[in-house]
């Protein structure tokens, strides 16, 4: 058992899904997972484990921001012995050329975070996703005829702020798109020498102001849903 994290050792399966909200992890194993086991609910950060077609899954969440996540992936990779984490989220678009439902696959996350430079010496402040995941879900992706966005995002540790103008790093990358946790994950996963990857559902997009409603949000995430379940099937 970790810190934050109540489960013993083996409740938690070697891959999980990391949603940052803990009623959509509650969502996914109730609605896409069989024999499903609440593993830990400290913090009221929810923890589950099940079957998908068979093979043990974990859902868990991140909660919102860099600390957060850096601490639950990082007690996921080194207390519970997990591999992979594929991060499931929402993000703000930079620009109109995407659309509310896109589904975009993280293949860099850049960042003015200093997370990765004091956790793990990690002086980039651009990172990809470490291992073969984004790969998997690429290819898992063409297999279902899904029209995944492989694209670089600025993770942001700021939600609200005075000007309304994009951040700076997030010209830099030329990034299409902000969310709040990738960066560390990636971070993480790269110093421990796991596998990560992030999927994003575009919820909103900032220059027209267009978003997705809270009553569409279960039907707007289940393609992302599906995909991270069925790329899992080959991890």
């Amino acid at each position: 058992m970790s810190v934050h994290i109540a489960a013993k050792k083996g409740e938690i399966a070697k891959t999980v899904l990391q949603p940052g909200d803990p009623r959509r992890a509650r969502y996914i194993a109730e609605n896409f997972l069989e024999e499903v086991k609440l593993v830990s609910e400290t913090r009221s950060i929810l923890y589950f484990t099940g079957l998908y077609k068979g093979k043990e899954i974990s859902v868990g969440a991140s909660g919102m921001g860099v600390p957060s996540i850096g601490i639950y992936s990082y007690e996921l990779f080194t207390e519970f012995d997990v591999d992979t984490i594929i991060r499931i989220g929402t993000c703000g678009a930079y620009t109109d050329e995407l659309k509310v439902f896109d589904v975009l696959n993280v293949n860099n996350a850049a960042s003015e975070s200093t997370y990765a430079k004091y956790a793990w010496e990690i002086e980039e402040e651009i990172l990809p996703p470490p291992g073969h995941i984004f790969s998997l879900l690429n290819k898992t992706a063409e297999n279902r005829s899904l029209n995944l966005i492989p694209t670089t995002i600025h993770t942001s540790d700021i939600f609200y702020r005075k000007s309304q103008e994009i951040p700076e790093i997030a010209k830099k990358y030329n990034c299409s798109a902000v969310e709040m946790e990738a960066f560390a994950l990636f971070a993480n996963a790269q110093y421990l020498g796991k596998n990560a990857a992030t999927l994003l559902t575009v919820s909103d997009v900032i220059p027209t102001g267009e978003f997705i409603s809270a009553d569409q949000r279960e039907s707007a995430l289940k393609p992302m849903i599906e995909l991270a379940l069925e790329a899992a099937m080959n991890i």
